[in-house]
């Protein structure tokens, strides 16, 4: 057994089933070792930051992290972009990293780099196996990293010679490691700060955000009188029908300050203080007032789920029933295609268990208020800020949860960084539908630059913000990669064509052209 036949093994006695792979020759024994099993499912892409934004996807579908397989310091860096979504995320992420045998290092051939450089900044454990018989060992490792909750990004380094070298046998599954629940000091705190008739604010993020929690938080708001919000942008959150709802902190800087001014205490579950995305001159950095207390009752790596069952019973909340939305009926839209009445008809439509891929940025940006009393389902965010995560997160999605609908719901600039994504969808045949929101143009890059104080608004300005002349057709893309695709240039061409495809299995995608 060589040193990639035990390492892939040991993945698959640690529960690792799925491999996101774009190899190259340095893993070409990785890449044999996987097609003599039927344990490890391989899922070709075309470009490494698809790889890593679908494993990003399926480790927060599944809770338990998939596998990279990438190509050198190159390889990486290709798939870094997502990989910082992923770990800002605290998804679950194994990636493998081929590298040039351990003799061969020193002749600095075209393709050495500082691969150990380049994965530190994206990952949360590092490692580089010295032989074959230490990489099984190593695998196991990178596993148990990658599973301590919430998840965590581990990235282990394969020289070839390691990987064809003779090894020694699989290390057997071990358990997955504990999660630390919050102090009863924590506890304590929150309780008394809950009781002393100041107001308050509960803000949920990561582990916090399961039905479980944040039903638990709205039983505490109601007696303590506690206010509930989340993170701007989350890993994933249960919404609809029979969840507690939970007010979502707002993206601009002026108006999450004005949403939290009158909090003289922010108590964070399972997530840190909120500040801005970015800085703006003369706008502040905190949302909060600098006078408010803080105080966290579980940090992002301890059990936000128990925290707040010990703080409901600590204030008298765990009997009271928690408030759960009611499914509201809905209407289609009508009129014109608008993000207003394409956020009708996407609540509309949206079937039972659906998962929403959301990187539809300013044009989509109705699709969520619009679907908070819609059938049940899970929303996912961008929550790394760097763009072209939805459509290879959604393959993820699809591959995790493959009884269930996924919709990216995505804009055309940021669809364009992994429009890869697609060939995959098509050739593993997955139940996605892509919503390409075409307005032609970085919307959101528009309205940056008018607050932060740019005035320049010149033609040349604003040219490198728009993206049409020419317009992108992401029909032909779409069906120049297997996938079926229509354009919607009315409302009732959309509704029409997401009707359908929310009826119909496998993948689509619908061009919805904005003015």
């Amino acid at each position: 057994m060589n040193g990639a036949e035990s390492l892939l093994q040991t993945l698959i006695n640690q529960g690792v089933e799925v491999c996101f792979t774009n190899p190259g020759t340095s893993e070409m024994h990785m890449v044999a070792a996987i097609g003599k099993t039927q344990g490890m499912r391989s899922i070709l892409c075309l470009f490494e930051g698809v790889c890593s934004g679908a494993a990003d996807g399926y480790g927060r579908m599944a809770g338990k992290p998939a596998c990279t397989l990438l190509h050198l310091g190159p390889g990486l860096s290709n798939a870094s972009a997502n990989i910082h979504n992923a770990r800002k995320g605290n998804s679950p992420m194994l990636n493998l990293v081929g590298d040039h045998a351990t003799y061969h290092k020193k002749y600095d051939a075209p393709l050495t780099s500082d691969i150990t450089g380049l994965a530190q900044p994206v990952s949360h454990w590092v490692k580089t196996t010295d032989s074959a018989a230490n990489l099984p060992r190593d695998a196991a490792d990178a596993v148990a990293e990658a599973r301590v909750k919430p998840g965590r990004i581990s990235t282990l380094i394969v020289p070839a010679d390691c990987a064809w070298d003779e090894s020694v046998e699989p290390v057997a599954a071990r358990p997955a490691p504990e999660v630390p629940v919050a102090s009863e000091a924590a506890i304590s705190e929150a309780a008394a700060l809950l009781k002393n008739g100041k107001n308050t604010l509960l803000l949920l993020g990561n582990q916090a955000l399961t039905e479980t929690g944040m039903a638990l938080a709205d039983q505490i708001a109601q007696v303590t009188g506690a206010r509930i919000l989340c993170d701007t942008f989350f890993t994933r959150m249960p919404r609809g029908e029979g969840r507690a709802q939970v007010e979502r902190l707002q993206y601009f800087a002026e108006m999450g300050v004005e949403q939290i001014q009158d909090c003289e205490q922010l108590i964070m579950v399972g997530t840190k203080a909120p500040v801005a995305f970015f800085a703006y001159p003369g706008k502040p950095s905190e949302f909060y007032q600098p006078e408010a207390r803080l105080h966290t009752l579980a940090t992002v790596g301890e059990n936000a789920e128990d925290a707040l069952a010990r703080l409901a019973q600590e204030t008298g909340a765990a009997d009271t029933a928690p408030r759960l939305a009611q499914r509201l009926p809905t209407t289609a839209g009508s009129d014109e295609l608008s993000p207003r009445t394409l956020a009708m008809s996407f609540a509309h439509f949206l079937p039972t268990d659906a998962i929403v891929v959301d990187e539809g940025a300013t044009a989509g940006g109705g699709c969520y208020p619009a679907t908070a009393n819609a059938e049940p389902h899970d929303w996912l965010t961008l929550t790394g800020g760097s763009i072209g995560y939805g459509l290879p997160t959604a393959i993820g999605a699809a591959v995790a949860c493959p009884d269930r609908k996924v919709i990216a719901l995505h804009g055309d600039g940021g669809a364009m960084y992994t429009i890869q994504a697609l060939w995959t969808m098509a050739r593993e045949n997955l139940d996605i539908c892509v919503v390409i929101l075409a307005n032609r143009k970085y919307q959101i890059l528009q309205i940056e630059l008018a607050r932060v104080g740019a005035q320049t608004m010149n033609k040349k300005t604003l040219d490198m913000l728009d993206i049409g002349n020419p317009d992108l057709d992401f029909v032909a893309l779409a069906q120049g990669m297997g996938i079926t695709a229509h354009k919607a240039s009315t409302i009732e061409q959309f509704n029409e064509s997401f009707e359908t495809a929310m009826r119909t299995q496998g993948p689509c995608l619908i061009e919805a052209v904005l003015p």
